[in-house]
């Protein structure tokens, strides 16, 4: 109930020398209470009529923020289902971008093999003349190979005994005319080394202590292929060696005589 009526009627009172704590002590202790309390109700007035309206913008603004914060609430609730949703699409998106990737991985492995194989098939085509030309070849061997097994069987079965003229002579001048003479198919030119043995074998032999000469090479053939254990007639011992050192392996055991 107090007012600024009640305040200005009571502002003399205040004004004069005598209107203190320690004048009231000293008539009435009760007079002292109530002078203080006088005053203090007069503060308290003064200092409520700063504070009433801040109380009341406060609670004004408590509520504006109530308000604020349920438009943030609303807007936060908003702003997780778009993110719920942006992350769906994300996802969507980013499964897209690794399928596409792997595409065009697969794209690009298959260009590359695609670039090999038409660098093979150039490249094979220049093959395919010398393919077509053995393959004639294959066709014409296979109708010599008769002749050529005749020829070879002869020479492991009766030229070891002799030198490379008389060979000579029972292959090309003998034999070949009898095969002629029957119209036997076989090579002219048929070089019987590499019909029986292959070169890494020939090497391999050499490297025993085996002459690399036709004569030592066919000798080495016929001890390699012929159903029968040969007799070597070795003045000089280079098939002694060559016997030697290609059993060394197999434990061969030499009785000298």
């Amino acid at each position: 109930t107090i007012n600024d009526e009640t305040v200005e009627l009571v502002q003399p009172y205040f004004e004069m020398e005598d209107y203190t704590l320690q004048h009231g002590k000293k008539v009435c202790g009760n007079v002292a209470g109530l002078l203080s309390w006088t005053q203090a109700m007069v503060v308290f007035y003064g200092v409520n009529r700063e504070v009433l309206p801040l109380k009341a913008n406060l609670a004004k603004q408590e509520g504006r923020l109530k308000i604020a914060n349920a438009e943030k609430d609303k807007a936060q609730a908003e702003l997780d289902e778009k993110q719920a949703e942006l992350d769906k699409v994300q996802a969507k998106f980013d499964a897209a971008m690794k399928e596409k990737m792997d595409l065009e991985d697969d794209a690009e492995t298959c260009k590359r093999k695609m670039q090999a194989a038409s660098a093979l098939i150039d490249g094979l085509s220049g093959e395919k003349v010398r393919w077509t030309q053995q393959s004639k070849e294959f066709k014409s061997q296979i109708k010599r190979l008769v002749g050529d097994i005749l020829l070879c069987t002869g020479f492991l079965s009766y030229c070891g005994p002799f030198n490379q003229d008389f060979r000579n002579l029972l292959l090309k001048d003998l034999w070949e005319t009898e095969l002629r003479a029957h119209k036997i198919p076989f090579s002219e030119d048929l070089n019987l080394i590499s019909m029986l043995v292959d070169q890494p074998t020939i090497s391999e032999w050499n490297l025993q202590g085996l002459p690399g000469d036709h004569l030592s090479i066919q000798n080495g053939i016929i001890v390699t292929k012929a159903s029968r254990y040969p007799l070597l007639v070795d003045p000089q011992t280079q098939g002694k060696a060559w016997v030697k050192n290609r059993e060394q392996e197999n434990d061969l055991q030499v009785n000298s005589v």
